[in-house]
């Protein structure tokens, strides 16, 4: 591609158009809100979260352009720039603040007040917005042409589109209304299951899929290979591991469990075991798997850091043109120095000046890092759980020889491990942003603004999120896993010198290791081993529509429009569900949930309730060819 001397932008920088607008601010922040709590749910759920960017496009497209019958590109690019802040942010809370809630129902200590999450976020995601100004000119201006960013790419090739108008939009709101409706249908009225399993007699393992929308959209976004690996992942803890522990172990009671295997398996089947065993099992796989990440990492992230350090000491750009004006500089240092004295000032982050200092070295380390590897290999392949977890590991060591041991100790290292994990997630979803921008013709300074405005309001929302959910069903149960979060709650404990099964653990990490050596990506198949197999079955089946759709015989372009109304649709799903599943939280804590629930008011029974599950689920597959391989498309579409 062409370099910073020759390259001309969508908009070119003597043309001025509608950028930050009362509608693009107030759309990118109801996205936010929305994308954020959606986000939350699906993370809490599978472990995973998906971009937020292109949906976020989409709808500003559809609105702006459509119902408001506006044409500014760099306006809809606004709402897209603040309301991709909410997902990134979202999913930087929810790998550690969820452990807090953990430790809480243990008894071990008061839940974290809404305050303290809404700081913890704001000054994590301000932090990553303005780490990233000074490093623009750096990745995005004088790297154009080497970093792809392939996310911020996609994204502009979208708005792009949408200048030739298109069905785009109304294709991600009927993914949300579907995706509403068949989530209440399961959640709300409980008129079918949410997931169906099948058990061979005499044979201790078990298989199923659960009938999520949202979850089989992961499969589709994720595409097939990554949908693999995590269902083998399942498959070797459901079908492999279990029987084999109930098989030798059926007699012998083993640490954590406080009964011998069998009376366990006798009285809760596969997942008890699940719940029991293979947890901690997962756990080393994931921990394992993060700082494998890290360390294949290190070459990149050592020559990333001394290219951006290089970068910066040529300065920022002096041009006076519209497409590099930034946030002043030294309103950035200003905000950076007063973000240091709240991460000290902050009852729930108990540190020294010299430790909140020390936080925001590595925080600028960790959004250096992020940036520059989302460019490259992009956002789904940035080892933010592996940074959070060496993180963590250094942060409880620092504290644990500083005397802050014990519970507080604890909440003290989760706390610098959000603010990091945040700092690095939204530092990386900024620089896909602020490419986005740049190949557009944006104003750098108006989206940075748009980045602050949008990550305020996804700090906001985190914390009623966060509550709402834990609530409704708690972290750490069937409905929300939170992988993530306990697994960092069992690093710290761990470090502390709390009690763990770390045979279990270290099995996990030399699986995850085993996994590496024979090629396969360690993260996707970890994340595999510690969920529920019914919820990787249901991923993989999102993955075998998307192999489908990958090796049918179509134009190119013909192709292209396929897949891509299928990512928009699933998006679109994703959301919808999300939000759904907020809703539900809400019925759930005024006990509305019970008025509405018809499985026990008609007595269904559960053979009933499986056949309509997997009716159900092939609607939900049908309709997601109906909006892809069967859609009717002008030729402007496909162009």
């Amino acid at each position: 591609m062409d370099n910073k001397n020759n390259f001309k932008p969508y908009i070119p920088a003597e043309k001025i158009t509608p950028e930050i607008t009362v509608t693009s601010i107030i759309m990118g922040i109801l996205l936010a809100v929305v994308f954020g709590a959606a986000n939350a749910y699906l993370g809490l759920r599978v472990g995973m979260t998906v971009s937020a960017s292109i949906p976020a496009a989409v709808i500003a497209m559809g609105v702006i352009r459509i119902l408001m019958r506006r044409n500014s590109i760099l306006e809809s690019n606004i709402v897209q720039t603040a309301g991709s802040a909410g997902e990134s942010l979202a999913a930087g809370a929810i790998f550690t603040l969820p452990a807090l809630f953990l430790w809480a129902a243990e008894g071990k200590m008061d839940k974290p007040n809404l305050l303290e999450i809404t700081l913890i976020a704001l000054i994590g995601g301000l932090l990553g917005v303005f780490f990233m100004i000074p490093l623009r000119n750096a990745l995005i201006v004088k790297e154009h042409g080497v970093l792809p960013y392939p996310e911020g790419t996609a994204c502009a090739e979208v708005l792009l589109a949408g200048e030739k108008g298109g069905s785009s939009a109304s294709t991600v709101f009927a993914g949300m209304g579907f995706a509403a409706a068949v989530k209440f249908i399961i959640d709300g009225l409980k008129a079918v299951s949410g997931e169906v399993s099948g058990k061979i007699k005499g044979f201790a393992g078990e298989i199923g899929t659960q009938i999520y929308p949202a979850v089989m959209s992961v499969g589709y976004i994720c595409g097939p290979k990554i949908s693999s690996y995590m269902f083998a992942g399942g498959v070797l803890s459901w079908l492999v591991i279990i029987p084999i522990i109930v098989f030798f172990g059926a007699d012998i009671t083993l640490y954590p469990g406080d009964a011998p295997i069998r009376e366990i398996f006798a009285e809760g089947g596969a997942s008890a075991i699940w719940s029991t065993y293979i947890r901690y099992i997962g756990a080393g796989a994931l921990a394992a798997g993060g700082i494998i990440s890290l360390i294949k990492s290190l070459p990149l992230i050592i020559k990333t850091f001394g290219g951006a350090m290089k970068g910066l000491t040529g300065g920022a750009s002096t041009s006076t043109l519209r497409t590099d004006r930034e946030i002043n500089m030294k309103v950035v240092i200003i905000a950076i120095v007063i973000l240091t004295l709240l991460v000290w000032l902050v009852p729930a982050i108990p540190v020294s000046l010299l430790g909140a200092v020390i936080i925001v070295i590595f925080g600028f380390f960790f959004a250096t890092v992020s940036s520059r590897m989302v460019g490259l290999v992009g956002s789904s392949n940035n080892p933010v759980s592996g940074m959070a977890i060496a993180t963590l590991l250094i942060a409880t060591l620092l504290l644990k020889v500083t005397g802050s041991d014990g519970i507080g100790g604890m909440e003290a290292a989760i706390a610098i491990g959000s603010v990091i994990c945040i700092v690095a997630a939204i530092s990386g979803d900024t620089s896909q942003d602020l490419k986005t921008g740049y190949l557009l013709g944006a104003t750098p300074k108006k989206q940075q603004i748009a980045e602050v405005f949008g990550v305020v309001a996804a700090a906001l929302a985190i914390g009623s999120t966060l509550y709402l959910l834990d609530s409704a069903w708690g972290f750490g149960s069937d409905q929300l896993g939170a992988p993530q979060a306990t697994l960092m709650k069992l690093i710290v404990e761990g470090v502390m010198g709390g009690k763990l099964p770390w045979t279990l653990v270290f099995i996990g990490a030399f699986i995850a290791v085993v996994v590496e050596l024979i090629g396969i990506p360690v993260l996707p198949f970890a994340i595999g081993v510690y969920l529920p197999v019914q919820l990787n079955a249901c991923i993989m089946v999102g993955g075998i529509v998307r192999l489908i759709l990958d090796k049918i015989k179509r134009p190119e372009k013909q192709k292209k429009a396929i897949i891509n109304d299928g990512i928009l649709f699933c998006s679109g799903m994703i959301a919808g569900e999300g939000l759904v599943g907020i809703i539900l939280a809400v019925l759930a804590i005024f006990g509305v949930d019970k008025m509405i629930d018809l499985s026990s008011k008609l007595g269904i029974p559960a053979t009933v309730s499986n056949i309509g599950a997997l009716i159900l689920f092939g609607i939900v597959i049908l309709t997601l060819f109906k909006f892809t391989l069967w859609k009717k498309r002008k030729e402007t579409d496909e162009d």
